[in-house]
């Protein structure tokens, strides 16, 4: 055979298998790619050079404005905290010589309480909210005071006893040596409010203040004793506690915080509902897909798989909030003492909001609580696609945080949208639940509810969002291409057509249901 013939007669062969292939749309003949690796800087590596850089340089612009914008909220949280100091009420109530039988004597101490925290509030140094309220407004009675912290009037109150005068005057003028020094002025204060800025913000002044009573008290009362005739050196010498301090302030605590281990439930450990909650979305897509995918089935209606999403997700969050709750049961944070005494501290197993129910309150607050942290993450991952949706958890999370782990009397006015946050919420109401404060669940659990009621209302729209954007993005990737796939019970098939058009919007198949 001529060698020519016989080229010709293969060409003539693979021509037609191409031309049958190009009819009937099964086969796609493969671009040949470099059989060889080269050089960073070789010259056919020049275009996407500058196109890779040029993109790197982009996302590093853009992670570099949303770091300054994003961070700059959490450093911002505590940036007057000082300044802001005097926003927390502290009620400074005196007593002294006001109540039946003692109201025959000359009160000292009550006047020299009140002078010392006003001298405080009007420094130019930071200080508490120092706020004198007439007994008056409390029925002249000290325990509706305490109820008065309970109720967050006030982070705290300064209460000078009816008797501090009296007591006092009588254990130098018999020489009582039973006298307690701490019976006469009572600090009240309730640490699981808000555990951290107890610590950190406000006990620091009221032992400031009670340092710096003493040292103005003691001097003031020493020279009343020593001009004071009456008083012989025996009945002192009988009552040196009335004689020096004679006043030492009591800090009296409603609601202490603990045990050690419940601080992960109301603060650090509310992070990972929320990462819980936002990696849901990347587990579980996958799985739903798997019914709009006509893999051996025909494709499931979008507006069923939409419904199948949102109840499959929030009951996803129902077992998930379990778990976590349970973590709190397994290490031993009381959630069964019953409730305590508003005006008492509680006993030292604590008190709780529900008693034995508190367990499945906690556990429907964590839920709902889940659910408008996830709904939302589940929108925002829908519209903004990846990578993005990691700038989006760390706003989420800074936000969070920043808005429920520090108080909001502290922050700058800015911050005030923090109180409609869901995870500030959340943190609340679950402070309420484990140690008994006063309740404000009904406020909470609303806020929460809503967050869920509007991305439950925004979720069918950014499911057909994600579906229109997949689609436009894939239709867009095959513009240039002279065919195009789709879809189909019997797997992939790809049809024909011309470069530089779009293919038709697909009406079944896997494109419809993304």
């Amino acid at each position: 055979m001529n060698p020519q013939d016989a080229k010709d007669g293969v060409d003539s062969t693979s021509g037609a298998a191409e031309g049958h292939a190009q009819a009937n749309g099964f086969r796609h003949l493969k671009a040949q790619q470099p059989h060889h690796s080269v050089g960073f800087w070789h010259p056919q590596m020049n275009k996407v050079r500058r196109h890779v850089i040029l993109l790197w340089a982009r996302t590093v612009l853009i992670l570099l404005v949303a770091i300054l914008a994003i961070l700059s909220l959490y450093w911002g949280v505590l940036f007057r905290v000082e300044a802001n100091l005097r926003s927390i009420i502290i009620y400074v109530v005196d007593f002294d010589a006001v109540v039946a039988p003692y109201d025959n004597v000359e009160p000292v101490v009550g006047p020299a309480v009140v002078k010392m925290t006003e001298q405080l509030f009007n420094s130019p140094t930071p200080s508490l909210g120092f706020t004198t309220v007439p007994a008056s407004q409390f029925g002249n009675d000290p325990l509706q005071v305490r109820e008065a912290v309970y109720r967050w009037d006030a982070w705290a109150a300064v209460v000078v006893n009816p008797n501090s005068t009296s007591l006092l005057q009588t254990a130098v003028s018999t020489g009582n040596s039973s006298y307690d020094p701490t019976g006469a002025v009572q600090v009240i204060i309730q640490t699981a409010r808000d555990s951290t800025t107890m610590q950190s913000d406000i006990l620091p002044y009221l032992e400031k203040f009670t340092e710096e009573f003493g040292a103005m008290f003691g001097p003031m009362w020493g020279q009343m004793i020593m001009s004071n005739e009456s008083l012989t050196r025996e009945n002192l010498a009988r009552a040196p506690a009335a004689v020096n301090p004679g006043v030492t302030p009591l800090l009296y605590d409603l609601r202490p915080f603990s045990p050690p281990t419940a601080t992960p439930a109301v603060s650090i450990g509310l992070i990972y509902l929320i990462i819980m909650a936002f990696f849901s979305f990347s587990f579980f897509l996958p799985i739903h897909m798997k019914y709009i995918q006509p893999q051996g089935h025909p494709p499931l209606h979008f507006w069923q798989l939409i419904i199948w999403r949102w109840f499959a997700t929030v009951a996803a969050y129902c077992f998930i909030s379990l778990a976590y709750s349970l973590i709190s049961l397994a290490f031993q944070i009381p959630l069964w003492p019953a409730p305590a005494s508003h005006v008492f501290s509680p006993p030292p197993e604590g008190a709780t909001a529900y008693g034995r129910a508190t367990f499945v309150v906690y556990w429907m607050v964590n839920y709902v609580g889940m659910c408008a942290l996830g709904l939302a993450c589940e929108n925002v991952a829908m519209i903004i696609g990846q990578p993005w949706t990691a700038l989006w958890l760390i706003f989420w999370v800074i936000t969070n945080v920043s808005t429920s782990f520090y108080s909001l009397d502290l922050a700058p006015g800015f911050y005030a949208w923090g109180y409609a946050w869901p995870l500030h919420n959340i943190v609340e109401a679950s402070r309420q639940l484990l140690f008994d404060l006063h309740s404000k669940i009904g406020l909470n659990v609303g806020v929460l509810f809503a967050w869920s009621a509007i991305n439950t209302a925004l979720f069918p729209f950014c499911c057909y969002f994600m579906r229109w954007k997949g689609e436009h993005e894939k239709r867009q990737a095959e513009k240039n291409k002279d065919r195009y796939v789709v879809d189909t019970e019997n797997g992939e098939k790809e049809l024909v057509k011309e470069k530089g058009q779009k293919p038709p919007i697909r009406k079944r198949g896997f494109m419809r249901g993304v």
